[in-house]
């Protein structure tokens, strides 16, 4: 497909363009989500012990969650405008179990964080202290009460169950109370949320750490006693604090990982395939740490090139037995067809399964996926080192450790867009996954799946779709920017003393909101 059709293909822009908008909004998301939850703990500990520090940390924190609460909310609204408009057809297929946790999420979650917020912001030196700490509470349960309903939405689409198709109106529909309940029960989306709230402490975590080390070297090489008290007191516990948190995270992430890859092992199994490199089904299936090239669909074309191969080590993770039996490609490919050919709702609707390609975008499912894992590693050892580093009570003045923590600061963030492209395009060419179980049993459930390309509305024009992502390209550009400019200038702002924060707190008169 040349350039020019790309352009004025409607499925293809409006992918991008949906793809282009997840991808800005989830970069903020898991900092919301992580931060809020850390300023949450700082406050306690104020508040419990009394210490000067954690009240100093849980204001400047506060300040940085504010601006980046903020840009997730521009970024996030459109979103809900796509399904209603861009992805119409989608809307209206899965719109009766869809729209319910969206609904619930819009209506509760999200107006739980934003009014607890605008409590905690203005009721510095006006809510009593136990009031107070109870309203940054509320925004951090918000949060991933938040995230919760949203994970059950995207978790369905990967997994859906709790539904039926009717044949009459060719809708999905929810299966009643029950339906609902195994919606919010299911495997795949418990590991998906498990996986998400850990990675957003790791993200947190790092977020906290790399500023924090970054103000105590910088303190400590001043050399005053004012500063290298600073230093001590005040930096070195708030970055053992947030190294603490990346580990914790990092640890909850790689165990939720296993546990979600395990569970797309069975329920979508041409993703896995393709993110490990496993082209026929294999005993003992080799982990392959770098590939170029796809896997071809039966046993002729041309095989990817594989490097450095650890045998057993894929069939463990997925099986957790180094001689287990693999799932490759082209078998998957063989079976899907079967299957979907089964199906006389399938088949009614999308013709002979054989015509179709049912795998993923292989080089973009498995390097992002080996990047999402890497990435993620690289800041658990980087804080285990920051650990060993100002351990003993040690203030570290090491220029390579400050180096290394701000370097390490966009690495999650990196991590997690990642985790999330795969997540996406690993599931292509569907956007709602068939029930795998459900086809080969002949339930009804089998028939409530979508390809992408039959979600996207018939009614707007590739060149609407187009012009609205470059518009919104732009725009998110310009707000990441500005994202980054304001978090640069209030992280370089460092802490404010008692005595600045009891006269912002007695006469507030601007956006610092008593910091």
């Amino acid at each position: 497909m040349t350039l020019a059709q790309t352009a004025l293909d409607a499925v293809t822009v409006g992918r991008w363009q949906f793809g282009v908008t997840t991808v800005y909004h989830f970069v903020l998301v898991p900092l919301t989500i992580g931060l809020s939850l850390l300023v949450a703990i700082m406050q306690t500990a104020w508040h419990r012990t009394g210490k000067e520090y954690w009240l100093q940390a849980t204001r400047f924190f506060g300040k940085l969650l504010l601006i980046n609460f903020a840009l997730g909310v521009a970024t996030g609204i459109v979103q809900e405008f796509q399904f209603g408009m861009n992805w119409s057809e989608y809307s209206r297929f899965v719109g009766d179990i869809f729209g319910a946790p969206l609904a619930i999420e819009a209506l509760l979650a999200f107006f739980l964080e934003s009014t607890f917020l605008g409590l905690w912001i203005f009721g510095w030196g006006r809510l009593s202290q136990r009031m107070h700490l109870l309203t940054i509470w509320c925004v951090s349960l918000g949060t991933m009460f938040s995230a919760a309903w949203i994970l059950a939405a995207n978790a369905w689409m990967q997994h859906p169950v709790g539904a039926r198709f009717n044949p009459d109106t060719g809708r999905a529909e929810l299966d009643g109370a029950a339906g609902f309940l195994q919606l919010v029960t299911s495997g795949v989306y418990l590991s998906e949320y498990a996986h998400v709230i850990t990675s957003a402490w790791l993200v947190a975590g790092s977020f906290v750490a790399g500023i924090s080390i970054w103000w105590m070297v910088r303190t400590a090489r001043e050399g005053s006693d004012e500063a290298m008290a600073q230093s001590r007191d005040v930096w070195r516990p708030l970055a053992r604090f947030g190294l603490i948190v990346v580990l914790v995270g990092g640890l909850g992430t790689a165990i939720s990982g296993h546990v979600q890859g395990q569970e797309m092992v069975k329920y979508q199994p041409m993703k896995m395939a393709a993110a490990e490199g496993i082209c026929m089904d294999t005993d003992g299936a080799a982990f392959t740490v770098a590939q170029f090239g796809s896997c071809p669909l039966g046993e002729d074309g041309a095989q990817p090139t594989q490097l450095i191969r650890v045998p057993g080590v894929a069939s463990f993770l997925s099986h957790n037995s180094f001689t287990a039996s693999s799932e490759g490609v082209a078998d998957i490919q063989e079976r899907m067809v079967e299957l979907l050919n089964s199906d006389a709702n399938f088949t009614a609707k999308y013709g002979d399964a054989s015509q179709y390609d049912f795998r993923p975008p292989q080089m973009v499912t498995f390097w992002s996926f080996r990047f999402m894992i890497g990435l993620g590693m690289v800041a658990f050892l980087l804080a285990a080192w920051g650990l060993w580093a100002t351990r003993g009570g040690k203030t570290s003045s090491s220029k390579l450790l400050s180096v290394l923590a701000l370097a390490n600061l966009p690495l999650p963030f990196i991590a997690i867009s990642f985790g999330w492209i795969f997540t996406e395009m690993g599931r292509q060419p569907w956007v709602v996954v068939p029930n795998l179980q459900a086809l080969s049993m002949g339930s009804g459930l089998g028939s409530v799946n979508m390809m992408t390309d039959m979600g996207i509305s018939p009614n707007v024009p590739a060149g609407q779709v187009l012009a609205s992502l470059i518009l919104f390209t732009l725009l998110y550009g310009v707000l990441g920017i500005m994202w980054y400019i304001l978090m640069k200038r209030y992280a370089v702002e460092g802490i404010h003393s008692s005595k600045a924060d009891k006269a912002e707190d007695e006469a507030p008169t601007d956006l610092s909101f008593g910091y």
